[in-house]
């Protein structure tokens, strides 16, 4: 059974990537994880079925899975290359604007440079490139302390510091 990060730790993975599938009847029997292209064939059938989630290819648009974001356990959207940045919108999209609860997770060429960046946008699912270990990449969540931009923390870094500035000065007595 492989290994990904979820929530911050390493566990295994029960859920199964199928990377290409036209039929129902190619799926395993465990909990599996389709193309949208398949989603959106066989949707009703693929409900019935149980357990099941989507994966977005970065050029597809997270639209599609609007209607059903709340009946989906997972979705992962697939990073085919380290430098391919799409999929940090499409987390976004799929968290701010339809509103996903669920599990978020990274697939694909993903690495420990990009975990923090990617919690940042949403995901908190990392299936770590099957040549890198899982567990070292782990730290990579923890590259910094604090984000300029405004993504997990609602006020941006530069409003939290004028905020900071304009607070009175304490004294040893009231700081300590």
């Amino acid at each position: 059974m492989s290994q990904l990060i979820k929530q911050r730790v390493v566990a295994d993975d029960r859920w199964t990537l199928v990377r290409e599938a036209t039929s129902i009847a190619e799926l395993p029997d465990d909990a599996v994880i389709v193309p949208l292209e398949l989603w959106l064939e066989r949707r009703a059938a693929l409900i019935a079925r149980g357990e099941v989630g989507v994966w977005l290819a970065p050029h597809q648009d997270p639209g599609a899975v609007a209607p059903d974001v709340a009946r989906l356990p997972v979705i992962a959207v697939d990073f085919p290359q380290f430098t391919d940045g799409r999929g940090y919108s499409i987390a976004r999209l799929l968290r701010d604007r339809y509103g996903y609860q669920g599990e978020l997770r990274a697939v694909g060429d993903v690495q420990r440079d990009q975990l923090y960046y990617l919690s940042q946008c949403g995901f908190d699912a990392f299936a770590i490139r099957e040549d890198r270990n899982a567990a070292e990449a782990l730290a990579g969540l923890g590259d910094f302390s604090d984000g300029y931009q405004r993504t997990q923390q609602r006020t941006p870094w530069f409003r939290r510091r004028v905020d900071a500035a304009a607070a009175p000065p304490c004294d040893r007595a009231s700081c300590a």
